[in-house]
Protein backbone atom coordinates (compact mmCIF):
# COMPACT_ATOMS: atom_id res chain seq x y z
CA UNK A 1 0.00 0.00 0.00
CA UNK A 2 1.23 3.25 -1.04
CA UNK A 3 1.44 6.26 1.80
CA UNK A 4 3.05 10.03 1.39
CA UNK A 5 2.82 11.47 4.49
CA UNK A 6 3.55 15.58 4.56
CA UNK A 7 5.57 17.31 7.46
CA UNK A 8 6.70 20.52 8.44
CA UNK A 9 4.61 22.60 7.66
CA UNK A 10 3.14 25.67 9.86
CA UNK A 11 3.46 29.14 10.07
CA UNK A 12 6.34 32.11 9.27
CA UNK A 13 6.70 35.41 8.83
CA UNK A 14 7.26 36.95 5.16
CA UNK A 15 10.79 36.62 4.23
CA UNK A 16 11.18 33.30 6.47
CA UNK A 17 11.15 30.26 5.83
CA UNK A 18 10.07 26.44 6.19
CA UNK A 19 10.93 22.89 5.38
CA UNK A 20 8.53 20.59 4.15
CA UNK A 21 8.92 16.65 4.11
CA UNK A 22 7.26 13.94 2.52
CA UNK A 23 7.87 10.33 3.42
CA UNK A 24 7.20 7.59 1.07
CA UNK A 25 5.73 3.71 1.98
CA UNK A 26 5.05 1.46 -0.45
CA UNK A 27 6.94 2.21 -3.47
CA UNK A 28 10.87 4.46 -4.05
CA UNK A 29 11.93 7.79 -5.48
CA UNK A 30 14.09 6.49 -7.43
CA UNK A 31 13.83 6.90 -11.67
CA UNK A 32 10.32 8.30 -11.18
CA UNK A 33 8.44 11.94 -11.23
CA UNK A 34 8.21 13.32 -8.12
CA UNK A 35 6.65 16.51 -6.73
CA UNK A 36 5.14 19.18 -4.68
CA UNK A 37 2.15 21.09 -5.57
CA UNK A 38 0.18 23.57 -3.66
CA UNK A 39 -3.55 24.77 -3.36
CA UNK A 40 -5.08 28.07 -1.87
CA UNK A 41 -8.52 28.69 -0.91
CA UNK A 42 -10.80 29.40 -3.74
CA UNK A 43 -8.03 28.62 -6.50
CA UNK A 44 -7.07 26.01 -8.73
CA UNK A 45 -4.08 23.54 -7.64
CA UNK A 46 -0.80 24.37 -8.91
CA UNK A 47 2.43 22.64 -9.31
CA UNK A 48 5.56 24.08 -6.87
CA UNK A 49 8.32 21.84 -8.25
CA UNK A 50 9.23 18.30 -9.50
CA UNK A 51 12.07 16.35 -10.09
CA UNK A 52 12.17 14.27 -13.09
CA UNK A 53 13.68 10.52 -13.05
CA UNK A 54 16.81 11.75 -14.34
CA UNK A 55 16.89 13.83 -11.31
CA UNK A 56 16.39 17.49 -12.82
CA UNK A 57 14.01 20.02 -11.22
CA UNK A 58 11.72 22.04 -12.77
CA UNK A 59 10.49 25.32 -10.91
CA UNK A 60 7.03 27.26 -11.05
CA UNK A 61 7.82 30.95 -11.93
CA UNK A 62 6.40 31.92 -8.98
CA UNK A 63 8.82 30.41 -6.50
CA UNK A 64 12.08 30.47 -8.52
CA UNK A 65 15.12 31.45 -6.74
CA UNK A 66 13.26 31.01 -3.15
CA UNK A 67 12.22 27.33 -2.95
CA UNK A 68 14.67 23.85 -3.24
CA UNK A 69 13.37 20.79 -4.32
CA UNK A 70 15.51 17.61 -3.25
CA UNK A 71 15.29 14.06 -2.35
CA UNK A 72 16.46 11.16 -0.38
CA UNK A 73 16.27 7.98 -1.97
CA UNK A 74 17.66 6.05 0.76
CA UNK A 75 15.26 7.59 3.04
CA UNK A 76 12.72 7.75 0.73
CA UNK A 77 12.17 11.10 1.57
CA UNK A 78 11.33 14.30 -0.60
CA UNK A 79 12.00 17.84 0.93
CA UNK A 80 10.85 21.29 -0.16
CA UNK A 81 13.59 24.14 0.96
CA UNK A 82 11.34 27.10 1.36
CA UNK A 83 12.82 30.61 2.10
CA UNK A 84 12.08 34.04 1.60
CA UNK A 85 8.35 33.24 2.48
CA UNK A 86 5.48 35.63 0.70
CA UNK A 87 1.87 36.09 2.15
CA UNK A 88 1.21 34.75 -1.81
CA UNK A 89 2.65 31.08 -0.62
CA UNK A 90 -0.20 30.40 1.69
CA UNK A 91 -1.59 26.89 0.56
CA UNK A 92 -1.86 23.69 1.82
CA UNK A 93 1.23 21.86 0.00
CA UNK A 94 1.02 18.43 -1.25
CA UNK A 95 3.20 16.11 -2.53
CA UNK A 96 2.84 13.58 -4.93
CA UNK A 97 4.70 10.72 -7.20
CA UNK A 98 3.99 9.37 -10.37
CA UNK A 99 5.40 6.29 -12.56
CA UNK A 100 6.49 8.58 -15.41
CA UNK A 101 10.22 9.39 -15.89
CA UNK A 102 9.54 12.63 -17.14
CA UNK A 103 7.05 15.40 -16.26
CA UNK A 104 6.59 18.96 -15.80
CA UNK A 105 4.71 21.31 -12.93
CA UNK A 106 2.19 21.55 -14.63
CA UNK A 107 1.16 17.55 -14.69
CA UNK A 108 -0.30 17.53 -11.49
CA UNK A 109 -3.66 16.07 -12.56
CA UNK A 110 -1.89 12.86 -13.73
CA UNK A 111 0.40 12.50 -10.77
CA UNK A 112 -0.89 8.85 -9.49
CA UNK A 113 0.09 8.57 -5.70
CA UNK A 114 -1.03 12.40 -3.35
CA UNK A 115 -0.04 12.81 -0.06
CA UNK A 116 -2.67 14.63 2.89
CA UNK A 117 -1.57 17.62 2.82
CA UNK A 118 0.30 19.95 5.00
CA UNK A 119 -0.77 23.69 5.40
CA UNK A 120 1.70 26.83 5.21
CA UNK A 121 0.35 29.91 6.34
CA UNK A 122 2.51 33.13 5.91
CA UNK A 123 1.96 35.88 7.48
CA UNK A 124 3.10 39.76 6.08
Amino acid sequence: QVQLVESGGGSAQAGGSLRLSCAASGLTYNNRCVGWFRQAPGKEREGVAVIEGDGSATYANSVKGRFTISKDNIKKTLYLQMNSLKPEDTAMYYCAVDSRYFCAPSDGPDFGYWGQGTQVTVSS
